[in-house]
């Protein structure tokens, strides 16, 4: 007969939090073993500790929490000067008849405002409603959007239809947003969405990364692009960061950081 001592369900959750934080997942099975309950009582404690945000349920166990973004018009509210900083930067990268590939998100929306304002003659493509609005602006513009499921929490769509109108869109810049950027690359917080990203940057001749300081050394869900498939990564403050200084390095990526007056930390 066992005399190991049954947790309580508080103890049970207090038990896989804490070894998660030293592991990069755990399996339903092995935490059953370990407690010595059953895998479904193992179940609905990870579907708790899920719910509240805790951890983040893997097929079969779990996996730390990853960090989920507010929603996109949360975003919007938050670092409006940072955006505009790095939106009149990029408007440096683009030139009057440009052909452009512009991603979802709220920095992208910002470039796509300033775009309207500064230049003429664009041909654009994007994913978002959201943009294409701001880019129709400028009757100079030939905004296209793609077809796909609509997500209204990130007012763009998305899905096989997206990935596959942009395999055949030819564009010279790629702008594109991130979620997190770490020596591995650039990620977004939505799998679906970073892969219609994959698909406009495998389809242009640069690809422009846009992104505010609160990315760096951030992971999230799907890392869609390596560095050395990125060109130029343009940000609101230097990204002293020494391991994404070693992805930046390593994939040879020029950055520019977006002050009153723009300067490159690293060029080619």
């Amino acid at each position: 007969m066992s005399n190991r001592i049954k947790l309580s369900k508080q103890e049970r959750h207090k038990h896989i939090t804490e070894k998660l934080k030293d592991s990069p997942a755990i399996r339903v099975s092995e935490l059953a073993l370990e407690i010595g309950v059953s895998t479904e009582t193992i179940r609905r404690d990870l579907d708790e500790l899920e719910s509240l945000g805790l951890i983040s349920r893997t097929y079969g166990g779990a996996a730390p929490a990853l960090n989920k973004e507010p929603s996109f018009n949360q975003r919007a509210s938050m670092n409006s000067e940072s955006y505009d900083l790095i939106a009149k930067a990029t408007c440096h990268f683009v030139q009057n008849g440009d052909v452009l590939s512009i991603g979802s998100s709220v920095t992208t929306l910002r470039v796509a405002v300033h775009l309207a304002a500064e230049k003429k003659d664009l041909t654009v493509f994007t994913d978002s409603y959201a943009i294409a609005s701001a880019l129709g602006e400028n009757p100079t513009f030939k905004v296209h959007v793609c077809s796909g499921l609509y997500h209204d929490g990130e007012c763009c769509v998305y899905g096989p239809e997206s990935v596959n109108y942009f395999a055949n869109i030819y564009a010279q810049k790629a702008i594109l947003g991130a979620s997190g950027l770490s020596i591995d690359g650039v990620s977004n917080a939505n799998f679906e969405i970073a892969e219609t990203y994959k698909a406009m940057a495998r389809r242009a001749s640069e690809t422009i990364i846009v992104a505010d300081h609160s990315k760096i050394a951030r992971d999230a869900v799907s890392t869609y692009l390596n560095w050395n498939q990125i060109n130029r990564l343009i940000i609101d403050e230097p990204p002293f960061d020494d391991e994404l200084i070693i992805g930046l390095k390593r994939g040879n990526v020029s950055v520019t950081v977006a002050s009153d007056s723009s300067w490159s930390f690293y060029e080619k």
